[in-house]
């Protein structure tokens, strides 16, 4: 399995402990009643579950285009050590920044962020590149 691959199947691996975080905390805040309701009141979390919720989220946003990314090196076949740097620093960045969130780190959340969306575009660039 390439470095790619797994690093896309390590990003969903992620996804439900963020997805498991997020329940959890808004369980512990909201109450079970609420989370199994149709939740027409809906109540933003707080705190550390609202810091949660936002790092979920925000992993839901970047994913996509990462799974796309990773799709497209591998259907081409051009994986390479660059496809394979963009995909662990999309990876490792979201494996930190989840903590760093969760602990309300400001700069050093934003800075993390910017590694992981580095990958995003290492991997853009080098299939860029082949397209022209």
């Amino acid at each position: 399995m390439s470095i790619e691959l797994k690093m896309l199947l390590f990003t969903v691996g992620l996804f439900f402990v963020q997805l498991f975080a997020q329940v959890f905390a808004e369980m512990a805040q909201q109450g079970i009643s609420y989370l199994a309701g149709p939740r027409d009141d809906w109540q933003t979390p707080t705190g550390i579950a609202g810091r949660i919720e936002r790092s979920y989220f925000n992993l839901l946003e970047t994913m996509p285009a990462f799974a796309a990314l990773v799709l497209v090196v591998l259907y081409t076949g051009n994986a390479n050590e660059t496809t394979a740097l963009g995909a662990q620093m999309y990876f490792w960045g979201r494996v930190v920044y989840f903590p760093v969130y969760i602990a309300g780190i400001p700069y050093l959340r934003t800075l993390i962020w910017a590694v992981s969306a580095l990958g995003l575009v290492l991997i853009l660039w080098e299939m860029l590149k082949l397209a022209f």
